[in-house]
């Protein structure tokens, strides 16, 4: 039975959906928005949270963003449900219905805030989380400070965050405007993962293809996993020995997407929210496990219950990965002075799609 069988046909009931804004300034210099999807049936609530980037497809949902307390209903998922059936309805109506979205891959990320919300909401109706459903242990989980530079960039939010937990491993976004200097200035045992971002386009991250930027980042952390490089001709010979260290992120939203990358991946970041579907997200992590493919978790600057589903796949899935799941305190603009340390382990007597 595959890990998805044994959840598909959980059923629950949903008796009202309920939608809460949250936002909240972040260490990139934009404010988060995202939208927690509470769904309640029978005794029971199953929570979830569309993480799509743009403001005006949150603020979209509610009469008076400022207030939310009137918000789109969504009646048509009231009813008895199995995991299955509910996720089909979701492909069939228009989780939009007021416009929008402002970019294709909010589609996926609204429709896995409902998919992981119905998840939560079936294991807690069978007194269950997700790790008994599966029959997989959970383990404690790594995590790595993931962090820009700042504008022009320098070393210092790395220095503070390793002043107070100097164990910790580093997630970095390179930009061409990294000097030498400040490349000097960063611990190479510990950066664990450097993200060109060569696949986003229209965001405030966009990184243009910049072999001269690849090959001394490249070369500065020869341990690092080398995260969504762009491959141009002029930055294929700086990539071509070290195919081993490249990870894709931005360009996966399914297992199609996996077999179409150029030649067969040694390392995937799994962001859960760009799959849609638990159905497709199961697929790709078994799929994974097959070929023996090393993964790691993404995160989405999530504001709540996001954050926790996060840990609870890592947890089950590759918990001694590079995890980008750092718990919120290290998303904030200004380092705290006190930073939970690594790895997070699970609680317990818990239940749902939960931490």
């Amino acid at each position: 039975m595959s890990h998805y069988d044994a959840v598909a046909r959980l059923p629950f009931v949903v008796d009202s959906v309920g939608l809460k804004r949250r936002a909240r300034d972040t260490s990139s210099g934009f404010e988060r928005v995202t939208t927690t999807i509470h769904l309640r049936g029978d005794g029971c609530h199953g929570r979830g949270e569309d993480v799509s980037y743009d403001t005006a497809d949150h603020d979209a949902l509610y009469a008076d963003p400022a207030t939310s307390t009137e918000a789109v209903a969504f009646d048509e998922l009231e009813g008895e449900w199995t995991l299955a059936g509910f996720s089909t309805r979701l492909a069939e109506i228009d989780l939009f219905p007021t416009g929008g979205p402002e970019r294709p891959a909010s589609h996926n990320y609204r429709r896995w805030g409902f998919e992981s919300a119905a998840l939560d909401l079936a294991l807690r109706a069978a007194e269950t989380d997700l790790a008994a459903a599966l029959g997989i242990d959970s383990d404690s989980v790594r995590f790595v400070a993931s962090t820009r530079l700042g504008d022009p960039p320098t070393t210092d939010r790395v220095d503070a965050i390793a002043a107070c937990r100097p164990e910790l491993g580093f997630k970095l976004d390179p930009t061409s405007d990294w000097t030498g200097d400040v490349i000097d200035g960063l611990p190479t045992d510990r950066v664990r993962i450097v993200d060109f971002k060569g696949h986003y386009d229209g965001t405030v991250v966009d990184q243009e293809p910049d072999p001269e930027l690849y090959e001394r980042v490249i070369e500065a952390f020869p341990e690092a996993v080398i995260e969504d490089p762009a491959l141009t001709p002029e930055t294929e010979p700086v990539l071509a020995d070290h195919h081993d260290r490249i990870a894709w992120d931005a360009p996966i939203e399914s297992l199609t997407d996996v077999h179409g990358l150029p030649f067969e991946p040694a390392w995937l970041n799994i962001k859960p929210s760009r799959f849609g579907s638990v159905a497709s997200l199961l697929e790709t992590l078994a799929w994974a496990r097959d070929k023996g493919v090393s993964l790691y978790g993404g995160g989405q600057f999530e504001l709540g219950v996001g954050r926790r589903h996060l840990h609870a796949l890592a947890g089950l899935f590759y918990p001694a990965g590079p995890n980008d799941v750092a718990p919120a305190a290290f998303n904030v603009p200004t380092v705290p002075e006190r930073l939970p340390a690594s790895p997070l382990a699970p609680s317990s007597g818990r239940l749902g799609f939960d931490w």
